[in-house]
């Protein structure tokens, strides 16, 4: 839910703001409107000053820091000079130096293998160096004029000369290495000087927000808190310097978005914050979101036994600090995939309905058809109705709310013909009540519904032109809704895919395992197994994250007529 807000506008004399601002920070509940990025020569220094104490603590946490990823790119450099002159052998330059000085100079010449020609020898004085692999290392002394073979650079090092420089090399990683392991402890400071830095920051920002008044002799500052912070914060400005007023505050003047939900939903919030936060008057679709994510993510997955990897993977996500946040919602989608997983009867692509173990229970199973089609696919039709008969109705709920029931008619007509049609078509297809009956009630919201939609649906307007809105508006909606429908498919076609390609993975190791006699036989099917499931999973995964955050971003948020365009609560603290 959307938290409440209060407005606050506060009056200081010059020279007041810092020692005011720094009250509001240790209060850590009133968000001053400020800039998100820096505005000037002191602001980018200190971001650049955090960013450096972000860099330094990141590289003791790695263990690698810009000094280090210097000395290891040298020490690259060492080893692939030590291999090109390896095949020159012990090369002693000053001795060739010496020989050229003498009139003989060495010339240096490499080829492949295929391209040497023994026959060289009876023209030059070849001298063959090292022949393996695809190349033939060899010098030349004295005269080569008319040699076909480009010449090449003579070796600058003997490798031995490498070899003792790269001992070196490591031995200087090492040192550093064991140098930035020590520094490790200096980490907490490093972290208490970057929050003081953000501290600094944050007050400098919130400073620059202020408006001169009264000749610059005053300072004014606007600001929300929640409303049920009002009582400790009235006492607290009481005892201040400021003159302060507070209002509810209203849509109009923009207040930042707090949510406030319960655990479950709480992990999903960070879904609706890639789309962007409600308006002060909208709603918070985060409930909605996390019921249908975790639904629909579960039936892309739709095996229980990659349910079971995801918790694991969740688990150990716990124990790593940089993924420590996430690993709560893996779990929940992890549970959740073992549960429709199980319902859907699959475990590891292997049909469980048909163990005998789970013989007494079979009836909770999916069934394979549904009124003569497969079981899946209607099962993900069905949940695509509710889910935008859901959105529909919030969105005739928000709108009756901010509006008045009367200026929502239209909305409120399709609502009655496309739910109410739903609810209906439900009733009667399960012999609830007659067929006169149920032609009755279609009439009446057959008609309830074309007042609403071709005449009512803006009071404020002549009933020609409202009969004109509403059928063009007729034929957006009946070509958008059946295509807002049919795009609940991909939740079957994900869980069949997956499905299919994990039963493809589990026969590959049958028929590599054969009769399971040699052990051989049994590794390579392990291997094919765990391999094959690995891939599995992951790709599964992030289509089940894709595609149902596309269902609730574009499907429901636009049937329900949710806009993101709310900013984020970021109070002083």
């Amino acid at each position: 839910m959307i938290e409440k807000m209060t407005k606050y506008s506060f009056i200081l004399l010059k020279g007041e703001e810092e020692k005011f601002l720094e009250q509001l920070q240790g209060l850590g509940v009133v968000d001053i409107k400020r800039s998100s990025v820096p505005v000037d020569e002191h602001s980018t220094n200190l971001v650049e000053r955090i960013g450096q104490v972000k860099n330094e603590i990141g590289a003791l946490e790695r263990g690698i820091d810009a000094h280090l990823t210097e000395q290891l790119a040298l020490r690259d450099s060492l080893a692939e000079a030590a291999e090109v002159i390896a095949p020159w052998g012990e090369y002693d330059r000053d001795k060739a130096e010496a020989l050229g000085r003498a009139g003989v100079p060495m010339h240096f010449y490499c080829v492949r293998k295929k391209d040497f020609k023994p026959d060289w020898a009876a023209d030059y004085p070849v001298q063959v160096i090292c022949d393996e692999g695809k190349k033939v290392h060899f010098v030349i002394p004295g005269d080569v004029e008319g040699f076909p073979v480009r010449e090449m650079d003579s070796p600058m090092y003997a490798i031995h000369e490498l070899k003792a420089a790269i001992a070196a090399k490591d031995k200087e990683i090492e040192r550093y290495r064991k140098h930035l392991e020590d520094r490790k402890s200096e980490i907490p400071d490093l972290e208490a000087r970057g929050a003081a830095l953000k501290n600094e920051l944050n007050i400098y920002l919130a400073s620059l927000a202020g408006e001169s008044a009264v000749e610059d002799r005053l300072t004014v500052y606007e600001g929300f808190a929640p409303s049920d912070s009002d009582a400790r914060l009235s006492e607290v400005l009481d005892s201040s310097e400021a003159l302060w007023l507070k209002d509810a505050a209203a849509t109009a003047d923009n207040p930042p978005i707090k949510l406030k939900n319960n655990r479950f939903v709480n992990m999903f919030e960070v879904l609706t914050d890639m789309y962007g936060r409600p308006s002060y008057d909208g709603f918070d679709p985060t409930p909605f979101l996390s019921i249908f994510f975790l639904l629909f993510f579960a039936l892309c997955m739709g095996d229980a036994g990659y349910g079971m990897v995801l918790i694991i993977v969740g688990l150990l996500m716990k124990k790593v600090k940089s993924f420590k946040d996430m690993a709560p919602l893996v779990v929940t989608l992890g549970i959740g995939t073992l549960v429709v997983g199980f319902f859907m009867h699959t475990f590891f692509s292997i049909d469980i309905s048909q163990w005998k173990v789970f013989e007494p229970i079979k009836g909770i199973f999916l069934p394979a058809e549904i009124a003569g089609y497969d079981g899946a696919m209607v099962l993900s039709l069905v949940i695509g109705i509710l889910h935008l008969c859901l959105a529909m109705i919030v969105k005739t709920y928000i709108a009756t709310r901010n509006n008045g029931f009367l200026e929502s008619l239209g909305t409120w007509g399709w609502t009655l013909l496309i739910v109410g049609g739903v609810i209906v078509a439900g009733i009667a297809l399960a012999g609830v009540i007659d067929a006169t009956v149920t032609k009755w009630i279609v009439i009446v919201l057959g008609v309830l519904s074309a007042l609403g939609i071709f005449v009512f649906n803006n009071i404020h307007r002549n009933p020609l032109l409202n009969i004109g809105s509403g059928l063009w508006e007729t034929y957006n909606t009946a070509t958008g809704l059946l295509g807002d429908v049919l795009s609940y498919l991909r939740l079957y076609a994900l869980g069949l895919a997956g499905a299919m390609l994990g039963f493809a993975f589990n026969d590959l190791g049958k028929m590599v395992l054969g009769d399971g006699h040699s052990i051989s036989s049994w590794v390579f099917f392990i291997i094919i197994v765990v391999i094959g499931h690995t891939l599995n999973i992951a790709m599964c995964a992030l289509g089940a994250f894709v595609h149902p955050l596309r269902l609730n971003f574009l499907e429901f948020f636009k049937n329900s007529g949710y806009e993101g365009s709310g900013r984020t609560f970021n109070p002083l603290k």
